[in-house]
């Protein structure tokens, strides 16, 4: 069942009632089952039923573990790691197994909806409540629901259960200000997806099906729509799951915070797709760095080239494995694993690497502002360059397909096909171009506004004005009654007059929904 269709809608109006009609009968009590009904039906009619036993197992021996592990004294270390290793065996076995083994083996089992999503959250859970930061939840359902929970089986986002995961089981009561909220960030969401991702998969999928025909200006145009495409798709997905659960008074971390203002790629990725960066940091990084094997590393490397040298290639050492690590998760193809991974671990060292010469260079020599409003233009314009190649690594259908549409981007010179009307041969006619471009300046305006928001509140961006907004639903709420439904239903209109419903008006998909 996908999300942006009208059969979803139905199914989530109706659970939404009895989430809300369920207490009125039983005392405030049975909410959480409501949503667990609606994760267990919502799985069965998305997709094979029969593959609904892996997130059940996961949570079940999860469950089990959990039990023997709070039996264990503390100071049973050894006990306490057997238990630690037979649940990462098991999920991480189940989540290699189904997702890596086709392309090893070129066949393979079908992979369950949310394997990824699931896998780590349920994982994360795990290893909170053994590192004592997480209070393990009473019963085997209710551990089924933390890593089940309906909407995150799509495209996450992968919370935490010290966070977020204590809210399924408390009682919710109707609140005015969560559903207004919920909705209208639901709404942004298929304005980006049935609006801009939409119509910019048809630019994408001509370019990259027929990158002989199309070269030089057409690969960048190409790999800017693909970014703008997978920007619009995740982030739309994460909007509507996100309000979806506000509806609920269930409040979900932000899987995007405006990436592509990002000034380097380190930043971008405290800025996209955040989850599963913080899982990756929590669970592989800094746990691979305190393991003996990194600190003998470190110790060696210390000696022979200087504490301060050796320290930082430990580290690269170890972020070389996590960004493997964070490649394989978006699936086990090398285009992945190099696109979504390794590429900006190469980034990212050499942005370090080079920084102090950089900053000689033009803030010493050339005196340069480096944080006057041409330098900070400068890095994100040259980020989101560096995003976009990694992107046709990650749309690509391989590596070599890669290789050569950035060979053909860099080698034909032909810029005249942006303005001689031959965009118009890509899928789109001019008033698909112009559908596009409104909606992208509607974006990047609320983006744009959102960042300003956020550095009020960190106190980066001094403006009196932004006083008390913590989001762009906050200033909409301010107006009076008539503009605020002026704003509202001018976006709802919108949507549904010019929104594209996927490839010959069926039920629009997540590209993530298969991670």
């Amino acid at each position: 069942m996908a999300i942006a269709s009208f059969k979803f809608l139905c199914f989530y109006a109706l659970i939404l009632i009895l989430y809300y009609l369920v207490p009125v009968f039983t005392k405030k009590r049975g909410q959480w089952l409501v949503l667990l009904l609606a994760s267990v039906l919502f799985y069965v009619v998305s997709g094979e039923p029969a593959l609904i036993a892996y997130p059940i197992g996961s949570a079940f021996v999860t469950w089990a573990l959990l039990k023997i592990l709070v039996r264990l004294d503390k100071k049973a270390i050894v006990k306490r790691r057997l238990v630690l290793i037979a649940e990462l065996v098991v999920l991480l076995g189940i989540l290699i197994g189904l997702k890596y083994v086709k392309f090893i083996t070129g066949g393979g089992a079908h992979v369950p909806l949310g394997l990824s999503f699931y896998t780590f959250i349920i994982l994360g859970y795990f290893i909170e409540v053994y590192n004592g930061i997480a209070v393990p939840v009473s019963g085997f359902l209710k551990t089924v629901l933390i890593g089940m929970y309906f909407p995150i089986l799509i495209s996450g986002p992968i919370y935490k259960e010290r966070e977020s995961g204590n809210q399924f089981f408390e009682y919710h009561p109707l609140d005015y200000k969560n559903i207004t909220y919920g909705m209208i960030r639901m709404l942004w969401g298929f304005f980006k997806e049935l609006v801009i991702s939409e119509r910019l998969a048809v630019v994408v999928n001509t370019i990259f099906g027929n990158d002989t025909q199309y070269q030089g200006a057409y690969i960048w145009v190409g790999a800017v729509c693909f970014a703008f495409q997978l920007y619009t798709n995740f982030s739309g997905c994460m909007d509507i799951v996100i309000g979806l659960s506000e509806t609920f008074g269930i409040v979900l971390p932000e899987n995007f915070k405006t990436p592509f203002l990002a000034k380097n790629i380190s930043e971008y990725w405290r800025r996209w797709h955040i989850t599963l960066g913080s899982w990756m940091k929590d669970n592989v990084f800094f746990p691979l760095l305190r393991t003996k094997l990194f600190t003998n590393i470190g110790k060696f490397l210390k000696k022979k080239i200087g504490k301060k040298k050796g320290k930082q290639l430990t580290t690269y050492i170890a972020m070389f494995i996590l960004w493997f690590s964070v490649g394989m998760w978006h699936g086990g193809e090398v285009k992945y694993v190099i696109g979504s991974g390794l590429l900006h671990w190469a980034y990212i060292v050499t942005g370090e690497i080079t920084l102090p010469f950089f900053t000689w260079l033009f803030a010493t020599k050339m005196h340069i502002n480096l944080e006057g409003r041409f330098a900070n233009g400068f890095r994100v314009v040259r980020t989101f360059f560096l995003v976009c190649v990694s992107f046709v690594f990650f749309r690509s259908d391989n590596v070599p397909h890669a290789l050569r549409m950035l060979g053909e981007g860099i080698s034909v010179f032909n810029p005249w096909v942006l303005f001689d009307g031959s965009m118009l041969e890509l899928g789109l006619d001019i008033y698909g171009w112009l559908i596009v471009f409104i909606s992208l300046a509607i974006l990047i305006t609320v983006s744009i506004l959102q960042y300003r928001i956020e550095g009020a509140c960190a106190g980066r961006i001094d403006d009196s004005r932004l006083t008390g907004i913590t989001c762009v639903r906050d200033i909409i709420a301010k107006r009076n009654i008539v503009i605020r439904w002026i704003v509202i239903l001018g976006l709802l209109f919108f949507v549904i007059l010019v929104a594209e419903y996927g490839p010959g008006y069926s039920a629009a998909e997540f590209i993530y929904k298969d991670f």
